[in-house]
């Protein structure tokens, strides 16, 4: 049998190491031999001897935030040896590797693939968000040393935040936590002609201090309920694209 399907970049990349690694640029491959935390839904094939278990947000502290918050990550845990395939509707998938205590990632939850279980995961307030609404902006927040997997839709670019910066806060999917970010009215930075055409945004983020933010080439429409919620089908579709959620509905 022919057919370009069977070329050497569609066959199943081996590692010699257990852990997270890109099987291409829209699928994960989990080498297991032992656990690794997913968002529910997100398998899209496995071989070997691997067990499934829900586990809602990851833990009763986060769940009881997830309720509260309507922010957070459905998880699933996989244990077992065996290789594990997740996706989420075809997103570009990309690996962060955090290095230790002093490393941390804020990311919109409706982002998060999959990760080791080594690295802690919380939901907090967005700082400098607070303000802009009596129940305040939540993301998820990731500390330790392990690797994480996260979905973008098409080519993100990472802006060093060598200077005031600025996002769509549709499109901002991630950024050191050590940031101090701002939440600005539109009309604030002479924008409130330019944005809220199509999705409706009244609001920009601005970051400042050390480090970098990831902003993908995308804008979600608000549809309904919060970014993080859903499997791994329905996350990038019924939920809000952005952190904001739908307080910028």
């Amino acid at each position: 049998m022919r057919s370009n399907l069977f070329a050497p970049e569609n066959q199943e990349q081996e590692s010699a190491q257990p852990g997270l690694r890109l099987q291409n640029g829209k699928m994960l491959k989990v080498e297991l031999n032992g656990d690794c935390l997913a968002r529910q839904g997100s398998m899209v094939a496995f071989q070997g001897q691997v067990h499934f278990e829900a586990l809602g947000s990851g833990g009763i502290g986060n769940f009881l935030k997830q309720q509260f918050t309507g922010e957070g990550v459905p998880l699933m845990k996989i244990s077992g040896r065996g290789d594990v395939f997740l996706a989420d509707a075809a997103s570009d998938v990309h690996l962060i590797d955090l290095e230790g205590s002093d490393d941390a990632l804020t990311i919109n939850g409706k982002n998060v693939l999959a990760f080791e279980p080594s690295l802690s995961y919380d939901i907090a307030m967005v700082q400098g968000a607070g303000s802009m609404s009596g129940a305040g902006l939540f993301n998820c927040v990731f500390r330790g040393r392990g690797r994480l997997a996260i979905t973008c839709k098409g080519s993100p670019v990472v802006l060093d935040v060598d200077q005031p910066t600025y996002a769509d806060p549709q499109a901002a999917i991630a950024w050191s936590a050590g940031l101090q970010v701002g939440v600005h009215r539109a009309d604030q930075l002479g924008l409130g002609t330019l944005l809220g055409r199509t999705t409706g945004e009244a609001f920009t983020m601005g970051f400042a201090g050390r480090g970098f933010v990831i902003v993908q080439p995308s804008e979600e429409v608000p549809v309904s309920g919060v970014a993080g919620q859903g499997s791994g089908q329905q996350a990038g579709q019924s939920g809000v694209g952005g952190v904001l959620g739908s307080f910028l509905r």
